[in-house]
């Protein structure tokens, strides 16, 4: 797991104060998925940092200067990779938290070079279209029915929406780009739209829409009244009590992820989303909340976590020898987990299975992976 600390969860550029994060995630690798300690490595690549509180702070471990951009990042990290597979042939490598104009490149330049995947972007879009599919099995609907909207466009907001798209177009049997008309996408500036003076980045492209720009979350939720809404900005409070009763206005049983970390940064409380829709939300986060009760009734809200997804896939890539991970894994590791829920779990609202039963679910998840690789020639 390979970490550039310029992106770290909510809290931003942490230089190498960000190599907890490597060190973390394969530690879930061990526990989750069963690999052997002595089969992982986390690396920070210290290319220096922006924060300058850091370059200012005498006590700070990493490299001093500004971060490096351009060829001479890519060229470090082509150094890198080289080195990998030299040494390793096997190698998986887990990009995490760069930034989004670092994230997506490299996802792209190395996927079908060396086993490799993106946690931010792949990860997180499994394990909210996981999340989906267990609330459909709640509502009793279709994914292509629903109007999503995505507060935060950054690499995990594309990454799920992403993600959403491939699974409706599967589902249903349409083009990826009629699925992207379900999807609504705000950033800092509102909603995304093509006619922006500045332009659209690259990875907004494909959600931006030709309509009348929106600066607002509440008033982008009274014009499209979503059935789903999707957080993930690291923007606290960001789904206030009015967007929430607005959306519920139009939508008896809104589905709400707030799913940015750390739990400071989280959209709106699992408390906030039940007390605001009168105990009807279906309701995820990024980071664990406490069971809710209203009404007498105890709602348990979920958490999104990607350890349901990461270990799995990886274990199940490197068992089978697989000469590439594909978003389709990604796709049949959300499938399988949302399979995995049961009834009573759904009906105390909960749309993720016991995370004390990580290891039965990462084994179902790499069985999958690998009949996926088998049947795909991989």
């Amino acid at each position: 797991v390979i970490s550039d600390g310029s992106r770290i969860l909510g809290l931003g550029d942490l230089g190498a104060n960000g190599m907890g994060i490597p060190i973390g995630k394969l530690v879930l690798y061990v526990a989750g998925a069963g690999l052997h300690p002595n089969r992982t490595l986390p690396i920070l690549l210290d290319v220096g940092t922006d924060n300058e509180e850091l370059l200012n702070d005498p006590l700070y471990l990493g490299i001093t200067h500004r971060r490096v951009q351009g060829d001479e990042f890519y060229e470090l990290v082509d150094e890198f990779v080289q080195a990998a597979k030299a040494r390793w042939p096997k190698v998986l490598i887990q990009w995490e938290d760069f930034t989004n104009d670092k994230a997506f490149p490299l996802l792209n330049r190395y996927r079908d070079e060396v086993l490799s995947f993106n946690d931010d972007i792949q990860g997180t879009g499994a394990v909210a279209l996981s999340g989906l599919l267990a609330s459909m099995r709640i509502r009793k609907e279709h994914l292509s029915d629903q109007r999503i909207v995505f507060c935060g466009a950054g690499s995990a907001a594309v990454g799920i929406a992403d993600m959403i798209c491939a699974g409706i177009a599967d589902e249903h049997s349409i083009t990826t780009d009629d699925a992207r008309k379900l999807v609504w996408m705000c950033d800092s500036r509102g909603l995304v739209t093509h006619n922006r003076e500045s332009g659209v980045e690259t990875h907004k492209l494909p959600y931006a829409r030709d309509v009348q720009a929106a600066a607002e979350l509440e008033e982008i939720v009274k014009r499209i009244k979503p059935t789903i809404l999707i957080g993930a900005s690291g923007q606290a409070h960001s789904f206030t009590e009015n967007v929430v009763k607005l959306m519920h206005k139009h939508c008896p049983q809104p589905i709400i992820f707030a799913l940015s970390n750390p739990t400071s940064k989280a959209e709106c409380t699992a408390e906030e989303a039940y007390q605001w829709t009168d105990g009807s939300a279906i309701f995820a986060s990024g980071s664990p909340f406490p069971a809710v009760r209203i009404n007498g009734r105890i709602h348990v809200p979920g958490q999104g976590n990607n350890m349901f997804i990461f270990p799995g896939v990886g274990l199940g890539a490197v068992v089978s020898g697989a000469s590439k991970i594909t978003d389709e894994m990604f796709f049949t590791a959300a499938k399988t987990l949302a399979h995995m829920v049961t009834e009573e779990e759904l009906t105390a609202g909960t749309i993720y299975p016991d995370l004390g039963k990580i290891r039965q679910i990462s084994l179902a998840i790499a069985a999958a992976v690998c009949r996926l690789a088998w049947d795909d020639g991989l």
